[in-house]
């Protein structure tokens, strides 16, 4: 009788314990994978999703913000004490609306007392001065503004005194009264980390435009050779801000970049008018050379600089930091306003004193 008779009379042949052990085995290792593959796929789905998620916010709010806006601080008291006069803050290199919004709201105590607050939003298409003359000329005329004192934060007062010549030169808007300088660069040349605006620049001439997934690695990048003035608390921080949908665009920063690369301060000597200047900053700053920018804007704006000694001493980074210093920024502004705007003089009651 042949083999195949016999099993299948007999059945097929009995496993022995080993046998036994090796399917066991088998099928503990079957099971196992089939649980990890479950735990892989449902995991990859969720990343996934979650990424869309996050690819979908960014695009929606970077969308949003395609246009270069004016941003209002609330302040009915301010309104009612200024109603033609208002601060406008220029943000520095890569800086959100949301912390645009939150210098100007914590340099309060001190710019407050002098006018209204607003900041400039930066368009994520791209920083154009002409965008950045049409917004303020449009918030102007729509809250009858009729003198604005500019903040320049960092590379803002850059901007803040381009956007100031061309008011003034155009002469059919609100005056500008004066511009505060915050740890301001007259010059590339002022800038310490030099070579990281070069490439940022050469890349974006050449039509290349940084993916967010390189994005990540050069924010970290950058603040690590900037350690010396940063917790690393403050590296992860504000590498993170960077990587949220709220932060501006590739695109924004390679303008703003190529901005500080292409500035020349003397296309600017002898167009301020009556714009008084003062400039603030610190010695400590490993981010701009205090003592080179300093020099610079005396030597250019003898008549428009009021003041260039005083110094944000204490603050942390050095390098203009209101955000996280503002009882500095505000006590070295108290001081400082004073001279560049001084407020009138109350006259006394009967007895005719000065208060």
């Amino acid at each position: 009788m042949s083999s195949d008779s016999t099993e299948r009379r007999h059945g097929p042949p009995a496993l022995g314990e080993g046998g036994i052990r090796e399917l066991a085995a088998g099928l503990h290792a079957v099971d196992r994978l089939r649980r990890v593959s479950r735990r892989a796929f449902v995991g990859g789905t969720l990343a996934a999703g979650l990424l869309a998620v996050d690819m979908f916010a960014t695009r929606a709010i970077q969308d949003q913000r395609r246009q270069t806006v004016v941003l209002t601080a609330n302040d009915d008291d301010a309104r009612r004490r200024f109603p033609g006069t208002s601060w406008i803050l220029f943000p520095g290199y890569k800086t959100s609306w949301e912390e645009a919004q939150l210098i100007i709201t914590l340099l309060r105590p001190s710019l407050g007392e002098r006018g209204q607050l607003a900041a400039v939003g930066y368009s994520n298409d791209g920083l154009e001065a002409g965008d950045v003359v049409s917004a303020i000329l449009s918030h102007a005329e729509r809250n009858r503004l009729t003198e604005l004192h500019f903040y320049g934060h960092s590379f803002g007062g850059m901007l803040a005194v381009d956007v100031a010549s061309r008011l003034l030169r155009d002469g059919s808007g609100p005056s500008v009264g004066a511009i505060v300088l915050d740890s301001t660069p007259a010059s590339k040349y002022d800038v310490k980390d030099l070579s990281w605006f070069e490439g940022v620049v050469e890349l974006y001439e050449l039509g290349f435009r940084v993916p967010s997934i390189l994005r990540g690695g050069y924010e970290l990048g950058e603040r690590i050779v900037n350690k010396h003035e940063r917790t690393w608390t403050q590296v992860v921080d504000q590498t993170l801000e960077q990587l949220t949908p709220l932060a501006p665009s590739s695109v924004l920063i390679q303008t703003e970049s190529q901005y500080i690369y292409n500035w020349d301060v003397t296309r600017f000597a002898g167009e301020l008018g009556r714009a008084q200047l003062g400039f603030i900053g610190n010695p400590g700053d490993q981010t701009v050379d205090y003592a080179s920018a300093r020099a610079r804007w005396e030597t250019y704006f003898p008549d428009n600089l009021i003041s260039s000694s005083l110094q944000t001493l204490g603050a942390f980074p050095a390098h203009a930091s209101p955000e996280w210093s503002a009882l500095v920024y505000n006590t070295v502004l108290g001081a400082l306003l004073p001279r560049l705007l001084p407020l009138p003089l109350k006259i006394g009651g009967a007895g005719g004193g000065v208060g």
